[in-house]
């Protein structure tokens, strides 16, 4: 069955709830000081002692300081959502990291990005860097062949609404399981989750 990677958790009661659950995969946290979903170092440490969960830090053109931080305190994979170069990516090691690139009107995959653990695929929106709740065109992934998320104003319809087009590796969701931006719906994931058993 698809993974499922559920992200931009900052709430003590969102942590716990999603780390529980059969069949969420990934944990994403975001450490981009101007999203509304950012987690702040202290909360990480104390939720990264409790993981289950794959857990993936989120940077958008970080220090590599903080990228070194993060993957000491627990983190398990980076994903760079940001214009950072592929030389952060090997300092990093490029199997740890997941590469964001934000979908227009065409697949473009960026050169030097050979060998992350994965790509995420999001859709463009100028001036910001994910979170924006809206879809790109799913159609543009038909024939790629590598391992992915895909991302991307997701709910739970539209998320089963891709996996009938599509077979990502991971599907990535935050918006579409949120009642307001950084507090999760407990239901609306759960219902995700059922959506997903009924498919497979």
């Amino acid at each position: 069955m698809v993974k499922v990677k559920i992200c931009g958790i900052r709430r003590e009661e969102d942590f716990y709830f999603i780390n529980s659950l059969e069949g969420i995969d990934y944990l994403g946290f975001i450490l981009y000081p101007k999203s509304p979903r950012f987690i702040d170092w202290e909360t990480l440490r104390i939720f990264l002692k409790e993981k289950r969960k794959t857990c993936v830090g989120v940077f958008v053109n970080p220090d590599y300081g903080d990228l070194r931080k993060a993957l000491n305190l627990g983190i398990d994979l980076i994903q760079l959502h940001g214009e950072e170069r592929p030389e952060l990516g090997r300092k990093v090691g490029m199997e740890r990291v997941i590469r964001a690139i934000r979908v227009k009107d065409k697949l473009k995959i960026p050169e030097g990005w050979e060998g992350v653990y994965a790509y995420l695929f999001d859709t463009y929106k100028r001036g910001t860097y994910g979170g924006t709740g809206e879809s790109f065109n799913w159609e543009l992934l038909k024939d790629f062949k590598g391992r992915y998320f895909l991302a991307g104003g997701l709910n739970p319809k539209k998320a089963l609404q891709a996996l009938r087009i599509l077979k990502p590796f991971a599907l990535d969701l935050s918006s579409g399981v949120e009642k307001e931006k950084g507090v999760k719906d407990h239901k609306k994931i759960l219902e995700l989750l059922k959506g997903l058993k009924e498919l497979s």
